[in-house]
Order: C-alpha cells, then structure tokens, then sequence
C-alpha cells in the first residue's frame, strides 16, 4: 500500500508539485543512488523557494502591525507540522531496515511536496499583503 503511494506520488504530476529539473534528473537517473540524490535535489530547490517566498512576505507584512509576529509564528508551526508528519508518514525507528533503499528518495519527494505546498501558501499570503491591504473598501468586488 505504501510504495503504491509513493508510486502515485511520483508518476503523477497532480499529486506534488514539481520541477522541470526534477523530471530530468529522474529521467536520466540509472541507480536508485541516483534517484535519492534526484529527490534530494528536488527538496533543496522546494526549501530555496520557501525561503525565498517568506523572505518576501516578510518584507511586504512589515509596515501592517503585528503581521510579522504571526506570519513567523505560523512559519514556525508549519515546520513543526512538516516534522511531525514525516513522523507519522514514515513511523519505524530504523527507517532504512523498514522502508528499504528508496526511503531517502521517499522522504525527499514527501518533503518537496509539502515544501511546494508552502510556497504556494505563502505567494497567496505574498498577494495579499501586496495587493490585497492596497485595496480600499470601495474598490473591493464580492
């Protein structure tokens, strides 16, 4: 059940996001090495795209009154949540005994994808704060 997720998650372009980069790296990828550093890869652009995205919300949130306190304070939840469902995603203690090779490549492509997930999170939080708090009431449409 678990590798057809994982399976799913990987051929299937609507359940994670990815990158161009990602489908060639794993095109030309021979070896399952080859394919957890593909994954690996795949979760460092995810997580230099998040901290891209929150570098910007920040700044934008800076002059409204108290938004950056929350906006860290629910950064910070968020990767507790992403911890702690990796946990829950991969429960064994020795993750390589129970899960086999393609658990580095399994935990990366799940981190990638809820990281992706954040992005796009934070550009909807990024619109907001730039568009959005411009907007006066009379200009507003429901």
């Amino acid at each position: 059940m678990r590798a057809a997720f994982f399976f799913a998650l990987v051929a299937f372009p609507a359940v994670a996001q990815e990158s161009k980069e990602r489908d060639a790296c794993f095109d030309a990828a021979m070896t399952q090495s080859a394919m957890n550093i593909c994954a690996s890869e795949e979760f460092r652009r995810a997580d230099a795209a998040l901290n891209a995205i929150y570098a910007k919300v920040l700044t934008a949130a800076a002059s409204e009154p108290g938004a950056v306190a929350k906006i860290k304070t629910s950064e910070r939840t968020w990767i507790r949540y992403r911890a702690e469902y990796m946990e829950a995603m991969f429960p064994a203690k020795d993750k390589q005994l129970n899960y086999g090779s393609v658990f580095p490549m399994n935990h990366s492509l799940v981190m990638a994808s809820l990281t992706w997930r954040q992005v796009d999170a934070l550009k909807t939080l990024l619109n907001e704060y730039t568009v959005g708090l411009n907007r006066s009431p009379e200009t507003e449409q429901h």
